[in-house]
């Protein structure tokens, strides 16, 4: 089957999922989704490795170790797919797959508490319950140029990327858009060595990130080790299922109520490569209690706004070479306030800002506003004290009503540009979109990093007329009009003046 009609495919599933959800809160039926596509992959993993051993005389297919050995899951006989959906149009369905959940987190200890047990409630209809795993089962029935694994794994992200834009502002809390991690990732090309994303959501970083070593660079995803952590259970639920769909081991992705900043699960670890969308301009964080914190080697940042937080968390667990690349609001790179600008002044003169790229509007589901891509790099030669700004506003299209995505194009262009300048091969600053500063530039506009400074206006060709030369003709026909104006309006007047006379 060609992609484009397997992509058809996973929005048309999506299209009838949806509408089997009824008056289900989308936030809700997400898991209730997720949790039987994964359910799916893993019983299809099971079923493919117990016919392998069913053939062999020497193995026994219900034998537990036999699946340990290979990697696989151990899938209890009553939470295999083909025996729940025999009993799909069962009124105790709900119950079944509830058990099911159970047994399977029993048999595999790394799924302790992390499969959903919510298919039993009273609000969710069991006859659509039924329906939706008939729809999820047609899935092998489309795997025809793939395996159906593969195919459930492309479904499981697609998936989560819809119910994060259904669920708009709070989707965003689990979801960054795959556009702009896919554009992070190949930045800064994590190859081989240690993963880190402090605030990972759904594990949609951890994900590109094995696509990059396997599809992009021909490697091996046991090259690169990830370490997470995420404060929302339900979240960390999502990303655990992610992952082990992918086959990425996430031993080092944890959970804790109190989060990153309070309770730091990796505190000795230095990271090759960190890649994270944290909360944007989070207040209340914890600062009173983190005052002294080892961590704010630049200053410690204000309670009322986290940015700096998180910029300097990332900065302390980087490897001596490493680098990150961290999603920050726009504020983060002119605030002066609370002494917001002196870090930012530390962090530059540190000579650690490597790359600054201003995003469009509207690309998250949590805000309209626009927002920043940091890259920051250790081990930069002191000699090499430039920074690339790169302005991306206006790139993009309007995805929906709401949404603005980049196009593929878009993720070339800008990535192409950092390279070349990284390279210092065929690089060189275009008016409008991308500037490489100086140090002495930086400082000259105060430490502010906001693109727009640096690479100045775009000059637009139109018939042969400059941009600037457009500006000087519309500013004479705009006080020539003015001018009109103001004459006619003393005509006006005038007549009012006689009129006004004559009665």
């Amino acid at each position: 089957m060609a992609k484009e009609n397997n992509n058809d495919f996973e929005a048309s599933l999506f299209k009838t999922a949806d509408q089997l959800r009824k008056n289900i809160d989308a936030a809700e039926y997400k898991n209730v989704v997720l949790g039987l596509i994964f359910l799916k992959y893993i019983s299809d993993s099971f079923q493919e490795l117990h016919d392998k051993l069913s053939q062999d005389d020497f193995s026994d297919p219900e034998d537990r170790d036999e699946y340990i050995a290979e990697n696989c899951f151990f899938v209890p006989k009553e939470a295999r797919w083909a025996e729940l959906q025999a009993k799909a149009k069962l009124p105790e369905i709900g119950v079944y797959l509830d058990d099911a959940m159970t047994a399977i987190e029993k048999e595999n200890r790394e799924l302790k508490n992390v499969l959903p047990k919510v298919y039993g409630r009273a609000n969710l209809d069991k006859a659509s319950l039924g329906q939706l795993i008939d729809v999820i089962s047609d899935i092998e029935l489309k795997a025809q140029s793939e395996s159906s694994k593969d195919l459930l794994g492309r479904v499981y992200e697609y998936f989560l990327g819809e119910f994060a834009s259904a669920e708009g502002k709070k989707g965003g809390q689990f979801y960054t858009p795959k556009s702009i991690v896919k554009l992070m990732v190949e930045m800064i090309e994590p190859k081989k060595g240690r993963v880190y994303d402090p605030a990972c959501g759904s594990g949609g970083m951890f994900v590109m990130s094995e696509k990059f070593v396997e599809d992009v660079i021909g490697g091996n995803i046991q090259d690169i080790t990830i370490y997470g952590q995420e404060s929302n259970q339900t979240t960390w639920k999502l990303s655990k299922m992610n992952l082990s769909i992918r086959n990425i081991n996430s031993k080092f992705v944890a959970w804790n109520t109190e989060g990153t900043f309070l309770k730091d699960e990796h505190p000795d670890l230095k990271a090759d490569y960190i890649l994270a969308n944290p909360p944007f301009n989070q207040s209340e964080w914890g600062a009173d209690i983190l005052a002294e914190d080892g961590r704010w080697k630049y200053g410690t940042p204000p309670n009322g706004n986290a940015n700096f937080a998180w910029m300097q968390h990332m900065i302390y667990h980087l490897a001596v070479n490493g680098v990150m690349a961290t999603v920050l609001s726009n504020g983060s790179l002119s605030s002066m306030t609370s002494g917001e600008g002196a870090i930012r002044e530390k962090i530059v003169r540190d000579n650690l800002v490597e790359c600054i790229i201003a995003l469009p509007k509207q690309l998250f589901y949590n805000t309209g506003i626009p927002a920043t891509i940091w890259i920051l790099r250790r081990g930069r030669s002191p000699h090499d004290n430039q920074t690339l700004f790169i302005d991306a506003s206006n790139l993009g299209y309007m995805k929906t009503r709401v949404q603005r995505d980049f196009r593929e194009e878009d993720i070339e262009d800008i990535e192409k540009i950092y390279k070349n300048w990284r390279k210092k091969e065929n690089y060189e600053d275009i008016a409008g979109f991308c500037k490489s500063a100086t140090r002495e530039e930086i400082e000259a506009h105060g430490f502010v990093l906001t693109p727009g400074r640096y690479v100045g206006m775009e000059y637009e060709e139109d018939d042969g007329i400059l941009f600037e030369e457009k500006m000087i003709e519309l500013t004479a026909t705009l006080s020539q009009q003015m001018e009109q104006e103001k004459i006619l309006d003393e005509e006006i007047k005038e007549q009012l003046s006689k009129i006004g006379y004559i009665l």
